[in-house]
């Protein structure tokens, strides 16, 4: 792949100095080039190179643009509305904000800023860069399986460079949290309440509908039972906390019924009802499971399964990860990460609950199979993978040589040749720890700030997404010198 110094259509004809200029100046306005200078640096080279592999990606922006052309379960007509962001630029933009950490606003001050950052994303230089509103609308439409088809066709093109071949990988599990507080039932309880009168007020506000206010009361209770030292001190605090949830929760049915009641004027104010209300049947039925959750496990001392519990009414769908009995436990989800000998990431999935690593080894291998047409020459992993089946399976995949961390009873000779390859794989193994490192600390994978099961499998593919090409980016620059 040949790929010029900086990769940006710059003009080299309108030098920014010359030999023969005057060397004192009052003003630089009228000698300023017509097109920005030609910007010899690591990131712009880098840029370029994500940039050349992302033209040669099959597919990737008809992904992107299926994504752009439905809204609201509906398909947009193209003919109507004003021009929006194209999907080449979509998918550029997203790339851009991963891999620099920045949010919408700072991703669009880059934008408007830095004309490297432009070339990058395709914008035109004569208008003004999307705002970040827009950014976040259109990104945020992407569907999780195009990022991750998208991010296949890149391990795909890695292969055919020559950066990543797939014939050696290794495997393993890591927690991406989600984006709420700690939780405990009294700040659940709260949540609950003053959620629920937020959207009672706007309902009393845009419609009239009565209620009482109790946010005073709860938040009371809350703080009194945050700092109680004891058990006896807290018992009684939760019972009026429970007793003025449920108050609010009794209140916020009554709004919901009287707003299906009300008589609409406009298409506008109908959407409006229909919003309040939906809004209002959804926190309540979550504040109803944090109301039973709390008087099983604190009236009534109760254990309560972790599959039962909530965590959040903000992001209702993460899972409690349990890593061992004397660990604090992680609230987020699961994922579980192949990588190659390059450093790149070839398969992610965001698990559902928290499944024991032993069953996830075949599932691992399975999928590289499907993605890469052949099964991996060699394979490493955890100890917590390891078993007499799952080597038997994987073995029957095509796989020569499985390492486990741990034997757990397994001959060296029954996984791998000798033991010099076991010590070999067993070492390959230890370097996935950085690449979560890697994604963690680089590409925002420790927590996902996207809103919704759906966005957060988005984020982590899409941090996936942006490792990878970084990484194929600095592999062809290493090796073209």
């Amino acid at each position: 792949m040949e790929i010029n110094k900086v990769g940006y259509p710059f003009s080299e004809k309108t030098p920014i100095h010359s030999e023969n200029e005057t060397p004192m100046r009052k003003s630089l306005l009228d000698q300023l080039p017509l097109v920005p200078a030609v910007i010899d640096h690591p990131l712009a080279r880098e840029l370029a190179v994500i940039s050349a592999v992302l033209d040669q990606l099959p597919g990737a922006t008809e992904l992107v643009h299926e994504a752009l052309s439905w809204r609201g379960g509906k398909r947009v007509d193209p003919t109507k509305g004003r021009d929006g962001m194209a999907a080449e630029q979509v998918l550029r933009v997203a790339v851009l904000k991963q891999m620099s950490g920045f949010s919408y606003a700072e991703l669009a001050f880059h934008l408007l800023d830095s004309s490297t950052y432009r070339s990058f994303c395709r914008l035109d230089y004569s208008a003004n860069p999307p705002t970040k509103s827009t950014l976040q609308k259109n990104v945020k439409r992407v569907s999780p399986e195009a990022w991750e088809a998208i991010n296949q066709s890149v391990v795909l093109k890695a292969q055919e460079l020559g950066v990543e071949r797939g014939a050696k990988v290794r495997t393993d599990c890591t927690v991406v949290e989600s984006n709420i507080h700690q939780p405990t039932d009294s700040s659940l309880l709260w949540d609950s309440v003053r959620v629920l009168v937020r959207i009672m007020g706007k309902a009393k506000e845009e419609f009239g509908v009565a209620f009482t206010d109790h946010t005073r009361r709860a938040k009371r209770r809350w703080y009194k039972i945050a700092n109680s030292k004891s058990a006896e001190q807290r018992k009684p605090l939760y019972r009026d906390l429970i007793k003025v949830t449920e108050k609010t929760v009794q209140q916020a049915q009554r709004a919901a019924d009287e707003l299906r009641s009300v008589v609409p004027d406009s298409i506008a104010q109908t959407t409006r009802l229909s919003d309040l209300t939906d809004e209002l049947q959804q926190y309540c039925g979550l504040a109803n499971q944090v109301l039973s959750q709390a008087e099983r496990r604190v009236m009534r001392g109760e254990p309560v399964p972790t599959g039962e519990k909530i965590v959040s009414i903000f992001e209702p769908h993460t899972d409690i990860i349990v890593k061992a009995k004397h660990r604090e436990p992680d609230y987020g989800h699961k994922v579980c990460l192949t990588t190659g000998a390059s450093g790149m990431v070839v398969d992610l999935v965001v698990e559902d609950g928290n499944p024991a690593d032993v069953t996830l080894a075949v599932k691992s291998i399975s999928r590289l199979t499907s993605l890469f047409g052949t099964a991996p020459r060699q394979v490493s992993f955890d100890g917590a993978f390891a078993s007499r089946l799952n080597l038997t399976e994987i073995k029957a995949l095509g796989v020569e040589d499985v390492a486990f961390n741990k034997r757990c009873g397994l001959e060296v000779t029954d996984m791998v040749k000798n033991k010099t390859v076991y010590r070999a794989l067993s070492a390959f193994r230890a370097g996935i720890e950085g690449s979560i490192s890697f994604l963690k600390r680089s590409f925002g994978l420790v927590r996902c700030t996207w809103r919704g099961l759906s966005s957060f499998k988005a984020y982590a593919q899409l941090s996936v997404l942006a490792c990878n090409l970084l990484v194929v980016a600095r592999r062809i620059l290493v090796a073209t010198g």
